[in-house]
């Protein structure tokens, strides 16, 4: 059984390279025409493949439906916050997750630091958008027409002397931001607050979410808080591959 199930998923590739035909199919799984089609036939019924009017398969309308959904149905704050509370035991430090939407960027989670001094963020609130590191990682993915638009009609208060002044600055950080994979916020939103941010990519390796680790000044130097930039990427690609399927998670036996 195991094997059929293989053989069978081993077709979705390679219609996704193009419609192919029987010959074609039964060559690529090294099987009898027969087997690969009886293959085809169950796909086929359940809506994962098509065929064609020249007999060639294709992958069919069900599979696209099924993707959608379940795309749809994710939830990066439930599949980031294990992640998020890991980071956090291993730190110490205040730890951010956020969102785009709706031209804000959003604080969708929240891991409190160990030590007495609190930060003032909540969750459901809206960035500094044009300090914040998760910010920048979120709005430095938008395409290029895009980033030059939204750069254009934001405002640039300058809450401390680390702000970002105007959009020309604003575009090249976010340049900078989006060539390295990582951003800062130094002091830019309030002076005693240093924060150090990675992103979150989804199965097309857009940005889908940033997450970021903050400290007062009082407690880590910038400089301090910067060495734990291997961490915090290595946090964020380990959200990235759960949240996009790659993780390659062995199923447990006996699991259901």
């Amino acid at each position: 059984m195991s094997q059929t199930v293989d053989r069978a998923l081993s077709i979705l590739p390679l219609l996704a390279e193009g419609p192919a035909d029987l010959g074609q199919v039964a060559e690529r799984l090294g099987v009898h025409k027969s087997t690969a089609l009886r293959l085809l036939r169950t796909l086929h019924e359940h809506g994962l493949v098509y065929r064609q009017s020249d007999q060639r398969y294709r992958l069919g309308a069900r599979l696209f439906a099924l993707a959608q959904e379940a795309v749809e149905n994710l939830d990066i704050r439930e599949i980031a916050h294990p992640h998020l509370v890991r980071l956090n035991e291993q730190c110490g430090h205040t730890v951010h997750l956020a969102v785009h939407e709706e031209g804000e960027v959003l604080y969708i989670d929240k891991v409190e630091s160990r030590y007495p001094v609190r930060m003032y963020s909540r969750i459901g609130k809206p960035v500094a958008i044009t300090v914040a590191a998760v910010a920048k990682l979120l709005l430095a993915d938008l395409p290029e027409p895009e980033r030059r638009a939204l750069a254009e009609k934001l405002d640039y208060p300058m809450y401390t002397a680390r702000s970002i002044p105007n959009a020309p600055a604003f575009l090249k950080e976010l340049a900078t931001v989006r060539e390295q994979g990582w951003a800062t916020d130094l002091g830019g939103h309030e002076e005693s607050i240093n924060c150090v941010g990675a992103p979150i990519r989804g199965t097309d390796g857009r940005v889908v979410a940033a997450m970021s680790v903050s400290a007062p000044n009082v407690v880590v130097t910038a400089d301090e808080l910067l060495t734990l930039l291997p961490l915090v990427r290595r946090t964020a690609d380990a959200i990235s591959r759960e949240y996009s399927g790659t993780g390659n998670t062995p199923v447990k036996e006996g699991s259901s």
